[in-house]
C-alpha cells in the first residue's frame, strides 16, 4: 500500500471518530477564521471551491449570492455538511461531494477562489494539492488558505516539532511551516507574493492569500 493511501485511509478513520461532535470542537474557536476566509473569497469572485469542507462549518458564512462546491475525503464529514446545507437552507451551496484534493475531478479554471480551511496540514502532499487548486483557478483568482501556521522559529516551533506525532492522532498538525506554501508559490512563479493574515486567538491561527496572476493583455 502506497504512503499516500495508507495516510489517506489512517485520515479517515480520524474522521469518522471526530464527525459526530466535530462542531462542538471546533466551532467557536474557528469562527473568526472561517468567517474572514468566507469573506475574502467571496471578495475574489463568486465561483467558490472549498476543500476540506468537514461538517460544513464555513458554508453559512459565505454571502447567498455565491455559488459555493464543497468536498472532503471524508464521507462521514460530507454527510454531515449535506445535513447542515439541507437544514438551514443554504441554496448557495451547489454540490457537496466525496473528493481527493489531490486528484481533483473538476475542470480547469472553473473557480475564483479555492478555500482550505484548517485543512493543508493534514494533505498528505500539500504542494500536489495546491497544484490541483491551481489548476481549477480562473486567471486572477485566489487560494485561501486557513490554518495553524508556524515558521519553526524559537521555543515554539520546537514544541510544534515534538507534539506533532501525538496531536496527529486527533487530526490535527503542529508542524507544517508556512514556507512550505510561500516556496511553493515562489515555484511556480504564476503567484502573487503571499499576504499572511492573523486571525483568532491572538494570531496562533493565520490565513495565507495567494493572488494568481491574470492573463497578459
Amino acid at each position: 500500500m502506497s504512503e499516500l493511501r495508507y495516510r489517506a485511509e489512517d485520515q479517515q478513520k480520524i474522521y469518522q471518530r471526530w464527525a459526530p461532535v466535530y462542531d462542538r470542537v471546533y466551532r467557536g474557536i474557528l469562527r473568526d477564521g472561517h468567517r474572514k476566509l468566507a469573506a475574502l473569497a467571496a471578495a475574489a469572485g463568486t465561483d467558490i471551491l472549498e476543500i476540506g469542507v468537514g461538517t460544513g462549518l464555513t458554508l453559512g458564512h459565505y454571502p447567498r449570492h455565491c455559488r459555493v462546491t464543497g468536498i472532503d475525503i471524508s464521507e462521514h464529514m460530507i454527510t454531515r455538511a449535506r445535513e447542515k446545507a439541507k437544514r438551514e437552507n443554504l441554496q448557495h451551496v451547489q454540490a457537496l461531494d466525496v473528493m481527493d484534493a489531490h486528484a481533483l475531478t473538476l475542470a480547469d479554471r472553473s473557480f475564483d477562489a479555492v478555500c482550505l480551511p484548517f485543512v493543508i496540514t493534514l494533505i498528505p502532499e500539500p504542494e500536489r494539492a495546491l497544484d490541483e487548486c491551481a489548476r481549477v483557478l480562473r486567471p486572477g483568482g485566489e487560494i485561501i488558505l486557513a490554518s495553524k501556521l508556524g515558521d519553526g522559529a524559537g521555543l515554539q516551533g520546537a514544541i510544534e516539532t515534538a507534539v506533532a506525532p501525538l496531536v496527529r492522532h486527533i487530526g490535527w498538525s503542529s508542524a507544517f511551516r508556512i514556507h512550505r506554501i510561500v516556496a511553493w508559490a515562489e515555484r511556480r512563479g504564476d503567484f502573487a507574493p503571499a499576504d499572511i493574515l492573523p486571525v483568532f486567538p491572538n494570531g496562533f491561527f493565520k490565513i495565507v492569500r495567494l493572488k494568481q496572476h491574470g492573463l497578459a493583455a
